[in-house]
């Protein structure tokens, strides 16, 4: 089984052992204060599953995985959904926001940035921007191919992780601890608002499947990628 660098101090939360560092606590501060109960929830969980299937893989495969960056990715990877504060842009990609503001709140908060040069830097914004994009996240580095697996392993339950790395008791003990209460009608809120606010952003992208569907009036008609290709191409 694999175990957490040994460089970092460790706790328990929900019943998954994680790595314990002050920037991983700020990065838990800073997450609580710029969304609301279930987004934050769904971050957390989001972390302990990934640490949850990355604890069950062989050592050999895990050893060399950076998991304080890890851990930063995962807990600020939505802040793209953020209900307060200014890292929410009127022209980008949620996840691209989520990437600018986890990249910012580590230059910020980390003193000339010792300790995290160009590549750790790097490693989380990617795994941030490309959480959503799994057929290109699996063949990057292991912290994003993680990231975005472990994600979508909390969003639609253990059963789509890897055979044998996360049991359903442990997916149940995350969600007792950090609620999945109408986690469903939580997101389909959260994409239809961004097709409301920012629609431009959404229209090549999965987030504007939901305006279509659910959104009276918005539509993707003439505006998706093939559109634009078969516009521009001579």
């Amino acid at each position: 089984m694999a175990q957490t660098t040994p460089a970092l101090s460790t706790r328990i939360i929900a019943g998954i052992t994680v790595p314990d560092t002050p920037l991983i606590t700020k990065a838990l501060a800073y997450a609580r204060s710029l969304m609301d109960d279930q987004g934050y929830h769904h971050v957390v969980r989001s972390w302990l599953t990934g640490m949850a299937i990355i604890s069950h893989l062989p050592t050999s495969m895990t050893a060399s995985i950076d998991l304080e960056a890890f851990a930063i990715a995962n807990l600020l990877h939505d802040l793209g959904w953020a209900i307060t504060g200014d890292v929410v842009s009127t022209d980008k990609r949620f996840e691209v926001d989520g990437a600018n503001a986890a990249r910012d709140f580590i230059q910020r908060e980390v003193e000339g940035s010792q300790g995290w040069d160009a590549h750790r830097l790097q490693l989380v914004w990617d795994a941030i921007a490309l959480h959503t994009t799994p057929s290109i996240a699996r063949f990057k580095q292991p912290e994003v191919a993680f990231t975005s697996l472990g994600i979508f392993a909390e969003l639609a339950g253990p059963t789509v992780a890897p055979e044998g790395t996360i049991s359903k008791a442990e997916f149940d003990g995350i969600a007792a601890e950090f609620p999945r209460a109408n986690l469903k009608e939580y997101v389909r809120e959260t994409m239809c608002r961004l097709c409301r606010t920012k629609p431009e952003t959404t229209y090549d992208n999965f987030v504007g499947s939901y305006g279509e569907r659910f959104l009276e009036g918005f539509s993707l008609e003439g505006k998706q990628q093939i559109d634009k290709l078969e516009s521009v191409i001579v």
